[in-house]
């Protein structure tokens, strides 16, 4: 049970540290990590010249993961995608956090690619150049010339990163092991599940053959498409630690002068730009989650090319047609079908007041209804959504969330290039289609046929489930379990209470009989002491004995509960 613990004391220990350096005790006193640092290092919110104080508790959160280094920093970007989980103040914090890491000596990346490849760097590439096209966290890019002539990228995963993840993320586990108390009261209902979602999204990061994979669905998705491209990866030259990929060129979407140089229209590159992503969200449900400027290039010809097919989200079918209905509910300020559509989205909706939560979303909806086209705001939308689901702590598919955040993303790319940009207008025409797909007769049947499926499953198991139940009736060996939630307080303060009770009770029986003693005839041989016999005052030392246990008992507890 300890040995994550005694693995990684030292680390943690350095957390607690960096937690009361930047004035957050509460953390550090309320879970067991108080027990890693001393009383005389607790009191010390002061950052480099001044109080920590003088900062929000949002902006101090951000600060202590820069602090505590890249895999924190790529936590606390994932969650920034969490509106379910965290409020909008932390989030605008966490979109701030950069994880730019100066790029590593060429010739380890030289060593990283033949030991991938198992041959000399020469029996691949003609070219290799030295000079990096850019860095992170996880790894660099270097561009190259592969000896069948096609110029490529190169990503080479840093030395020693996936040790380093697997040792912050023990890390990461054990702290949430010994905070999972605080942080559920702080909200955050299911902390270890969060960072077993962010281990498992980390994993697949690790392996660039997942984004090998991504880009060749893409390419499949696309292969019709002339206005749309994706480059090509070169799977035989690619592992879990470098990934070999086309070189494509082209400018910066939002570089509107190079646009206008090759003659093409930026409002018409920002219409074509949204069509593609809103084709990859409502008809394949699978898109390319990080759409910023450096991730989408235009070629002379208009075309727009999408690289960096690290971070993809998917959406099922009906996860789809849910989050359409959203939109369309809210275009039909129907608030009703908004709440109904919100249920259907997300993975578990325990909404306690239906009705209040209608109340909200209508109210959203007159927010917004009310505002001229021009001034209606993605952004804004996304905000009010992410606040009613945080609000309500509705559990969404993450991918709703990568959604919003790439739609603000291209409202913004759009706004730069098309005067008249409104995010609204290209996503109605694809709800109405997303009404159409949903009703049409070739979906309805399949509906009709897994339905059909799980009744015939059902119909299939139901009589064995039956009889195995009838069977362990008759023997005397069915079992029912109750398990009762949230009793365990009431309980503590009663076993508090009756104990406390029982002491009262010895306490006051004592004073009793010590005054009754006053009152007893006894032998000459009974010794007195100031006029008071001596079993007079044994009876008062006894009762004075437990009064005290009594009040250490209180003291004790209040001072727990301070911690």
């Amino acid at each position: 049970m300890f040995k994550n613990t005694i693995s990684n004391l030292t680390r943690i220990r350095q957390v607690a540290e960096v937690l009361l350096r930047y004035g957050f005790e509460d953390v550090v006193t309320t879970t067991p990590l108080r027990r890693l640092v001393s009383q005389a290092r607790r009191l010390t919110w002061q950052r480099a010249d001044r109080q920590v104080f003088e900062t929000t508790r949002w902006e101090r959160v951000r600060l202590i993961i820069e602090e505590l280094g890249p895999t924190f920093i790529k936590l606390a970007q994932a969650m920034s995608n969490r509106a379910d989980l965290l409020p909008q103040a932390l989030i605008d914090e966490f979109e701030k956090l950069q994880s730019n890491v100066p790029p590593f000596d060429v010739v380890l990346a030289r060593r990283i690619i033949e030991e991938e490849l198992g041959c000399p760097i020469t029996e691949v590439f003609s070219e290799f150049d030295d000079v990096t096209l850019g860095s992170a966290s996880i790894g660099q890019v270097h561009r190259a010339r592969l000896l069948t002539g096609e110029e490529v990228v190169v990503k080479v995963q840093r030395p020693g990163v996936r040790e380093k993840v697997r040792s912050d993320l023990a890390l990461l586990h054990e702290l949430v092991r010994l905070t999972a108390g605080f942080l559920q009261k702080q909200g955050l209902a299911n902390p270890q599940d969060v960072v077993d979602a962010f281990e498992r999204s980390m994993s697949k990061e690790l392996d660039y053959t997942a984004e090998a994979r991504s880009m060749e669905q893409f390419r499949k998705l696309y292969e019709d498409y002339t206005t749309f491209y994706i480059p090509k990866p070169f799977r035989e030259f690619s592992t879990e630690r470098i990934l070999v990929i086309e070189f494509v060129s082209g400018c910066k979407i939002t570089d509107k002068a190079k646009l206008l140089e090759w003659e093409l229209s930026p409002a018409a590159v920002a219409e074509n730009g949204m069509d593609i992503y809103l084709t990859q969200i409502f008809e394949f449900g699978i898109f390319h989650a990080d759409p910023h400027p450096g991730n989408v290039l235009v070629q002379p010809d208009g075309k727009i090319v999408l690289i960096d097919f690290g971070m993809v989200g998917r959406l099922t079918k009906q996860q789809k047609y849910a989050f359409a209905g959203v939109f369309i509910g809210m275009a039909r300020q129907d608030a009703r079908s908004m709440a109904l559509n919100f249920r259907r989205l997300a993975l578990t909706a325990e909404i306690p007041d239906m009705r209040a939560f209608e109340a909200d979303l209508s109210q959203l909806i007159e927010d917004f209804a009310t505002l001229d086209v021009k001034e209606m705001s993605m952004s804004d939308l996304a905000d009010a959504l992410q606040t009613v689901i945080y609000d309500y702590k509705l559990q969404v598919p993450g991918a709703v969330f990568l959604i919003l955040r790439a739609l603000v993303i291209l409202e913004g790319i759009g706004k730069v290039l098309h005067p008249n940009f409104n995010t609204f207008e290209f996503v109605r025409p694809y709800g109405a289609k997303i009404i159409r797909e949903q009703y049409s007769r070739q979906n309805l049947l399949s509906e009709a046929e897994y339905t059909g499926t799980q009744l015939l499953a059902l119909l299939q198991t139901l009589p064995s489930d039956v009889r195995q139940i009838m069977r362990k009736i008759s023997k005397g060996e069915l079992r029912l379990k109750f398990e009762l939630v949230g009793y365990n307080l009431l309980m503590r303060k009663a076993d508090q209470l009756v104990s406390r009770t029982i002491l009262a009770l010895l306490g006051m029986g004592g004073l009793i009989f010590s005054g009754l003693t006053l009152l007893g005839r006894y032998s000459p041989d009974m010794p007195y002491r100031r006029g008071v016999p001596e079993i007079t005052w044994w009876s008062l030392g006894a009762t004075g004995f437990l009064l005290l246990i009594l009040l250490l008992l209180g003291t004790g507890r209040r001072d727990k509960e301070k911690w």
